[in-house]
């Protein structure tokens, strides 16, 4: 069987081919015939065959059968017989193949080849398919060559010690000395493939990196010399010496410099060399000043320089480009927590692009809005955002809903304008609102008695326009039935405007004609039952002329429910049918309910994937427990929907992504004191502190939400997370009493995490008359010779046990001092105390996020079974 005579025969055969069968049969013949003449063992035509093999090979068709050829043809000392064979080599075999251990030897004799493109032919192959094996068995070649005096090998010998020490990082010792001479190199290829060695080596090894802090100077002097220089056309792109040497030189710069003050002043004059000279009207420069900004931001920078960094991304926002957009929005939302106020100057332009119509850099845009929100700007930037949420895609809403909310809540002038906020929120998006944003505006206005006409007027007139709105519609008809009387009463705005006076009719027509919407849901029919039995009261106590008729109206109303299909309607349908007939008990049933406790320490908001108005909680849901003020581990204080959220965290905490989480997320659920005194208040107890006045105005709250309106929630979460509330939302007399409290000295004391000078110790105490109930005392002390600010101490306990936390006494710990912190923790008897910490803090500049267990109280603290 014979072949096509060469490469080119065979192109033309298969080029001339009109259908893929007929193709597949003139490659399946060659193959055969290449076959045979390998068999023949004929050294003239094994050039050919190979060069024919490749391409098959290029096509998609194996090619596997010509790797032990090309090991021969490399032996060959002709080199273009060395050079195809090598080619063969790198495009047939990998560095999981067995045969590559043939391949060591020859490439052993060709690095030690007299001619230096064959030596260059033995670095390239190597470059690309090296194993570890092969790697161990050459480094002491690589790093021979590395001395080299031809320039071309030192470049290639260089990308072969990269490709090292990315597969057997204990080789890194064999390239430092070399490395060091690379980067007094005048040769451009030899000068970026040192640096390239370098920074490589650098992020693997933190002690490395210190040894080239000081080559920062000679790095800083090429780097000069590159901007300073005039054209230069060997390597000038676009009018720009060099910019990839440019580019590797800064990103090997931001290792250095970073948490090291002293190099980090050496290279701050060429930085602004760099961002003030280079020419931003061409990507080329572009991408020189992105790499200066993201080194300008991560080395210890005075501030002057990093606002000036700050300023080239807001530049960046108004190019054309939108990959340029994008990255600049994408850097911004990283360092608006490092200086708020440079970013603020861009607000315009970022809310410019919310209007985008790249849907990647609208995302951008918003988180970068939710970050910029402070009580200066919150009226602007929430009629922005509301103006984007009347023309957002469905997938936004949730989470813009819930964001506007939240800083609505944080930043709110008055009570008011918060109020108008939620409302119109509630109108355009009622139908992506979850369920914790719809409690705690029932909560505001429950304890908001002055707004309450107000809010039951223009929830009315909304419901009366729009049936479509679920949130809208649950919100409506828990108010009209808790505040009907007020409505009915009437009273006037204060802005002046006519209220239309509403009757006990016209509120009974419309919750008739919600209970008829298509737009009705199970769960809105069982609040419309709950208001309209409730209506029946406060319509007795107004004693109105229509009473009597209005009453039956409601009987008849609930008697055509109680035989659905719905058992929870059904029954609902049927208790208050009941109820009807028992007026004496009547009253006292569904009289006005009182103001669900504010949450002064929380603020639940939940996964995206919860479905609105749910009243269940299961694993698809997230409690994120925030302080008063709102604050939280994301950027600017404000929650963004795709930042480091408590589900991101969560998943940090137990070491796994999203799918180990099943849904995501878990839930947290705080049990409330069935006692007439405030959680707060009793934690406080437990410390045998009597707590301040003050604190049993700010109780800590049950996690569960007043808009249930049956059923209770099901199921625990694997972990129960509490985040406390920083210290400023509580008076200073509590402060000073949590700071006071010591340790009893029979207490034993148990070091939980002790790094960076911050020494965090748990003091457990058993409380003798609840069983299983442990008060711990967390003391963190700065053994340091500098502060520590911004301390984060964030526990979660297993499933089976419930964790509450007080705020710290401070959050900031100066040297020499402690701070305190207290939490309890109920556990069933006999269980084991295993708490999961996560703490933040920054020191000297650097943010330090640390996680860690601990699970060393004594396995008798909760008592035996």
């Amino acid at each position: 069987m014979s072949g096509h005579y060469n490469l080119k025969a065979l192109i033309k055969a298969i080029r001339s081919c009109k259908t893929l069968a007929d193709e597949r049969a003139v490659i399946q013949k060659e193959s055969a015939a290449v076959r045979t003449s390998f068999k023949e063992e004929d050294s003239f035509t094994r050039y050919n065959n190979i060069a024919k093999l490749l391409y098959i090979h290029m096509l998609g068709y194996p090619a596997h059968f010509g790797q032990i050829e090309c090991l021969k043809l490399v032996a060959s000392p002709r080199f273009a017989d060395k050079r195809l064979g090598y080619l063969g080599i790198m495009l047939l075999l990998d560095e999981n193949q067995e045969v590559l251990t043939l391949v060591t030897n020859s490439l052993k004799n060709d690095m030690n080849h007299s001619n230096m493109y064959a030596v260059g032919l033995a670095l390239c192959t190597f470059a690309n398919i090296s194993s570890e094996e092969m790697s161990r068995d050459l480094a002491n070649e690589i790093e021979k060559l590395l001395g080299s005096s031809n320039t071309y090998i030192r470049k290639k010998a260089a990308l072969c010690a990269l490709r090292i020490i990315r597969r057997v990082p204990d080789l890194m010792d064999h390239f430092i000395s070399k490395a060091k001479s690379l980067i007094q190199d005048r040769n451009h290829g030899v000068l970026l493939a040192g640096i390239t060695l370098i920074t490589e080596m650098c992020e693997l090894d933190e002690k490395v990196c210190d040894e080239f802090r000081k080559a920062t100077g000679l790095l800083v002097k090429h780097l000069k010399n590159l901007v300073t220089t005039g054209y230069s056309a060997e390597h000038d792109v676009l009018g720009i010496t060099d910019p990839f040497l440019q580019v590797k030189i800064l990103r090997l710069l931001r290792l250095l410099g970073r948490g090291d003050p002293a190099s980090s002043e050496i290279m701050n004059d060429i930085l602004a060399q760099v961002a003030t000279n280079t020419d931003s009207t061409k990507n080329v420069g572009n991408s020189i000043l992105y790499e200066t900004v993201l080194t300008v931001l991560e080395i210890e920078a005075d501030s002057g320089l990093r606002v000036m960094a700050i300023n080239i991304l807001g530049k960046f926002l108004s190019n054309r480009d939108n990959n340029i957009r994008y990255v600049a929005l994408n850097t911004l939302n990283k360092v608006v927590s490092i200086d708020t106020n440079a970013v603020q100057r861009h607000r315009n332009t970022i809310l410019d692009c919310l209007r985008d119509g790249d849907i990647s850099i609208r995302r951008r845009a918003l988180e970068l809005s939710y970050a910029l929100v402070n009580e200066g700007n919150v009226r602007v930037m929430i009629r922005e955002l509301l103006s984007f949420l009347e023309v957002a895609d469905n997938e936004f809403k949730l989470g813009m809903t819930t964001q506007i909310c939240l800083a609505a809540e944080r930043f709110a002038p008055n009570k008011r304008w918060q109020i108008d906020t939620v409302l119109r929120v509630l109108k355009l998006a009622g139908n992506y609102v979850r369920e914790e944003i719809l409690a705690a505006f029932i909560r505001l206005t429950c304890h908001t008695p002055e707004l309450q006409f107000y809010t039951a007027q223009r929830l009315y007139a909304a419901l009366s326009n729009d049936l479509s709105q679920e949130s809208l519609t649950l919100a409506a008809v828990w108010i009209i039935g808790e505040f009907g009387d007020v409505l009915l009463q009437g009273g006037t705005i204060d802005d002046g405007e006519e209220v239309k006076q509403v009757t006990d009719t016209d509120l009974i027509d419309l919750l008739n004609l919600v209970l008829s919407s298509p737009y009705t849901n199970t769960l809105i029919r069982q609040f419309v039952l709950t208001a309209l039995s409730k209506l029946s009261v406060r319509f007795k106590e107004l004693s109105t002329p229509q009473q009597s008729s209005n009453q039956d109206r409601i009987a008849e109303i609930l008697a055509g429910f109680s035989s659905n299909l719905e058992l929870e309607i059904q029954q609902r349908a049927v208790e208050f049918s009941n109820l009807f007939g028992l007026s004496d008990v009547k009253l006292g049933v569904l009289e006005r309910m009182p103001p669900p406790e504010i949450r002064a320490t929380m603020m639940g908001t939940v996964s995206e994937r919860k479905p609105v108005g749910s009243t269940r909680t299961d694993k698809d849901t997230v409690v994120d427990l925030i302080g008063d003020d709102l604050t939280s581990p994301t950027i600017g204080n404000v929650p963004t929907a795709s930042g480091p959220s408590t589900q991101d965290l969560l998943a940090d905490i137990f070491g796994g992504g999203s799918s180990d989480m099943g849904g995501g997320s878990t839930s947290s659920s705080i049990q409330q004191n069935g006692s007439g005194k405030s959680a707060a208040a009793d934690i406080m107890s437990l410390f045998d502190s009597t707590p301040a006045p003050s604190m049993s105005k700010s109780p800590v709250p049950n996690v569960s939400s007043p808009l249930s309106a049956g059923g209770g929630s099901g199921g625990g979460s694997l972990f129960d997370l509490v985040t406390p509330s920083p210290s400023s939302s509580q008076p200073p007399a509590i402060q000073q009493q949590q700071q006071a409290q010591q340790p009893k000295a029979n207490l034993q004391s148990y070091t939980a995490y002790e790094k960076n000078g911050l020494k965090i110790t748990l003091t457990p105490k058993v409380a003798p008359n609840q069983p299983g109930l442990i008060q711990v005392l967390a003391r963190f002390q700065n053994t340091s010779g500098e502060g520590i600010a911004g301390v984060n101490f964030q526990v979660a306990v297993p499933k089976t046990q419930q964790l509450q936390m007080q705020a710290m006494s401070s959050s900031d710990v100066a040297a020499g001092s402690t701070e305190t912190q207290q939490m309890r923790i109920h556990a069933p008897a006999g269980a084991a105390i295993r708490l999961r910490m996560r703490i933040t803090y920054t020191k000297a500049g650097q943010n330090v996020t640390d996680q860690q267990d601990f699970a060393g109280f004594p396995a008798d603290l909760t008592g035996s079974k």
